[in-house]
């Protein structure tokens, strides 16, 4: 390898920070431009956000069976790059959801498979990944709300400037994409079944019932999981917040730092209580959120940043400690299709399902006559994935058994083991 260590450690970061801000900068605020410039229905708004879980679930073939047998990840990352970024500067100018809608799935199409290139060119040149690839990665929480803040200056929130500003990073990062190391495809001439690339060598593991209790209870917490993130916008836009995505974007920060606090956690609770606590703060978000829309203004401005501080909890102490327990669960020869199906099943078919509901209680909850600057009935949104995720918190404490050896990796120190390099390519952490 020709470059230092320290120097692909700052060229990898940059990478990082360039990817995430693309994505930070139009998927939280989309929500509230296709209601209030475009005019889109709440099915419609569902339906655009489950984009990126088609998208998702088009990655794995795309990696497995093209990406790692044919081409070096450094150029295809540079041309999915620049032509996302074409297909962002065209979503700016098209206005009816019959365009806009299938240009979205090809640009979701294009972006998903990103990620875990970016992860996997990242792992394979890091001399000690488990160290530095942590710190690293990072970079893309930082990415992700400079993003948000960079959306908030331009007051590009509910106008077509947040895809101008993502597509003209999506090209600079495509550029940039092909200065990274050489990195060959990995599997050429492999022979890559369907099983493999979707995780389904996996399934034995269903036979455990706490494990077949697990990810059912996974696929559940998705649906109310995603109102968050296709209404929030809309919430706050209707409320008549500025500057709604950088302050969505401190949930970046409470990620970070709660993160840090995982593995305390796991040591101290074991798996089933560590996950109940990411359920349960997914019920607290709601709550906060449906007490707010009635609160007097101080209060409600307390309980709307509650609902976004307390995102470090929904996401680490759910995904990240369900990652974990998954790893722990698989055996060296799986370990891979496991974490592969739990992110097809989390980023993938349980993000399409909750996605649509989360559009239709929308729809369904639009009043006929706006109240005030009001056009839907908040109290009843907010309360329907609340009772959601109270019901999934149920079944995980009915059906869930912690393992008999709860050995759990330190997340937070710098020597601590990580699942495997397939686990974490195919990780989108955000």
């Amino acid at each position: 390898m020709t470059q230092t260590q320290s120097s692909l450690k700052i060229r990898l970061a940059v990478f990082m920070f360039l990817q995430y801000f693309i994505w930070g900068s139009w998927y939280m605020s989309m929500g509230t431009y296709l209601a209030t410039t475009l005019k889109f229905g709440g099915e419609q708004i569902g339906a655009a956000y489950s984009a990126f879980a088609i998208g998702s679930m088009i990655s794995p073939f795309f990696v497995g069976l093209i990406a790692d047998r044919y081409f070096a990840s450094e150029k295809l990352l540079g041309c999915l790059g620049i032509a996302g970024g074409a297909l962002l500067l065209l979503l700016a100018q098209v206005d009816t959801f019959q365009s806009f809608y299938p240009t979205l799935i090809i640009y979701c199409a294009a972006y998903a498979p990103t990620l875990a290139l970016g992860n996997s060119l990242s792992l394979h040149h890091l001399a000690n990944a488990k160290v530095d690839f942590p710190r690293i990665k990072v970079l893309s929480a930082v990415g992700w709300a400079a993003g948000g803040v960079t959306l908030s200056l331009l007051r590009g929130e509910q106008s077509a400037i947040q895809f101008h500003l993502s597509g003209a990073v999506s090209i600079v990062f495509g550029l940039y994409a092909f200065t990274l190391p050489h990195t060959p495809p990995r599997k050429i001439g492999a022979n890559v079944t369907l099983g493999e690339i979707l995780g389904l060598d996996a399934l034995a593991l269903l036979r455990k019932p706490a494990f077949a209790g697990f990810i059912l209870c996974m696929f559940l917490i998705c649906i109310p999981l995603y109102f968050y993130f296709v209404t929030l916008s809309i919430y706050l836009s209707e409320l008549q917040w500025s500057g709604i995505t950088a302050k969505m974007s401190l949930s970046q920060v409470s990620d970070v730092a709660f993160l840090l606090l995982l593995a305390v956690f796991l040591r101290r609770l074991g798996y089933k209580r560590t996950i109940a606590i990411g359920i349960l703060a997914w019920v607290t978000r709601y709550a906060l959120l449906a007490g707010s829309v009635e609160a007097a203004p101080g209060l409600q401005v307390v309980l709307v940043f509650g609902a976004i501080l307390v995102h470090g909890v929904c996401y680490d102490f759910l995904f990240i400690a369900g990652q974990l327990y998954v790893d722990s669960e698989a055996t060296e020869k799986n370990r891979a299709a496991a974490q592969g199906f739990i992110a097809f099943i989390l980023w993938g078919v349980g993000a399409f399902v909750g996605t649509l509901m989360a559009g239709k209680v929308l729809a369904m909850n639009r009043l006929a006559t706006a109240q005030g600057t009001m056009a839907h009935d908040w109290q009843s949104i907010w309360m329907t994935p609340a009772v959601g995720a109270l019901f999934v918190l149920g079944v995980f404490l009915l059906v869930f058994r912690n393992p008999s050896d709860q050995r759990v990796p330190d997340v937070s120190a710098p020597d601590s083991p990580l699942p495997g390099e397939d686990s974490l390519a195919r990780t989108p952490i955000r």
